[in-house]
């Protein structure tokens, strides 16, 4: 199915939630739609469903023009947040139901497929209540795929469950999406997220799709600093700096040896991601010296808040690094590693092509 938002605005009470959406997510991938609250994911995700009217614009399924469809005539499946299921069903009941829906005569093997595959077999004949918040959820995803609709939503199914659970549901879902032929939307506000997830991604800020595109693409190349801070976690670091003939200036003596052919912007800003900062010299590297002020280890990760000439800086170094506050630290970054983006904030210079893995965890 090939799912269209042309033009799509939506305005409520006053205020526009959604500014000019034009998006045509591929079928077969997972689009992710990534952005913080309030970015505008659910709005559009609603807009998809027929649970809310567009104010102008249109949606078209396979040419078709369904922009005043209701729900009801739109083959659909939707997930939500809030895991929803029939509390006097029993969980191969609640699977069940929308085979039953559809005039399946026998559904149980389909619904013990299913839960085969979400690893929900041994609760079939247990009720909701008596499951924990992950075996719920995953009973809600079944359902959803048992529908077997054309388009698929998900809209932050897996935010309010641990984070080991989080990552193998995540991964159960990947590799079940890779056999299907459905056009399904995920929404989250995690970057690690997107990139484990999606074949394709858009960023979304207050109501505005600021881009879209394969997923390694997008975190390669934002097309400006609004796009590479929404895709950044820890976010992306940004240091003014001027262009001048034998480089880039930064902030104190820093020159950073970066040619722009053809740029004629002095005012430049230079994106660094956090993982990007190391604490050993390499060739070629120019050296940040900053005082630490703030210092959060994460799993088997450091993550160092500094003080320096550039501004506030953050550095994300793998393993256990007890520094004491106060403490000064010399970190080092190849300007192949740098960003490079206008006075407006556009992209100029993009660091060199760097093959994300599946499961990375920096970004």
């Amino acid at each position: 199915m090939q799912l269209v938002l042309e033009h799509v605005n939506k305005i409520y009470e006053g205020q526009q939630w959604l500014h000019d959406i034009n998006i045509a997510p591929q079928s077969g991938v997972i689009t992710v739609l990534l952005g913080a609250t309030q970015a505008g994911k659910t709005s559009t995700m609603r807009i998809m469903a027929g649970l809310d009217k567009v104010t102008s614009g249109r949606v078209l399924v396979d040419g078709i023009d369904v922009t005043h469809t209701s729900v009801k005539q739109r083959h659909i499946s939707m997930v939500y947040q809030q895991f929803i299921n029939y509390p006097s069903m029993t969980v191969a009941e609640n699977i069940a139901s929308p085979l039953k829906l559809q005039g399946v005569a026998n559904p149980d093997l389909k619904v013990r497929e299913l839960a085969s595959k979400l690893h929900i077999e041994q609760f079939l004949k247990r009720y909701p209540s008596e499951l924990s918040g992950g075996q719920q959820q995953r009973v809600a995803l079944a359902r959803a795929l048992a529908k077997n609709a054309p388009l698929m939503l998900l809209d932050e199914p897996l935010v309010n469950l641990d984070y080991k659970l989080r990552e193998q549901l995540r991964d159960e879902l990947t590799d079940i999406f890779q056999h299907s032929n459905a056009t399904v939307i995920y929404a989250t506000t995690e970057p690690t997220e997107a990139l484990l997830l999606g074949g394709y991604t858009a960023i979304l800020s207050k109501g505005k799709l600021l881009q879209y595109g394969p997923t390694n693409d997008v975190f390669h190349h934002p097309k400006s600093i609004e796009v590479a801070r929404a895709f950044s976690d820890p976010p992306m670091n940004f240091i003014a700096s001027l262009l001048s003939s034998t480089g880039v200036q930064l902030s104190g003596s820093v020159l950073v040896d970066l040619q722009i052919p053809g740029q004629n912007d002095r005012h430049l800003t230079i994106g660094i991601r956090a993982s990007a900062l190391h604490l050993e010299r390499q060739d070629g590297d120019v050296e940040i010296n900053g005082t630490l002020q703030l210092s959060e280890i994460s799993g088997s990760e450091t993550y160092l808040y500094l003080s320096t000439l550039h501004g506030s800086l953050v550095a994300q170094l793998p393993g256990i690094h007890p520094y004491a506050l106060g403490q000064s630290l010399n970190f080092y970054i190849h300007p192949n590693e740098m960003f490079v983006f206008d006075h407006l904030g556009a992209l100029v210079l993009s660091p060199r092509p760097v093959h994300i893995k599946s499961g990375a965890k920096h970004v």
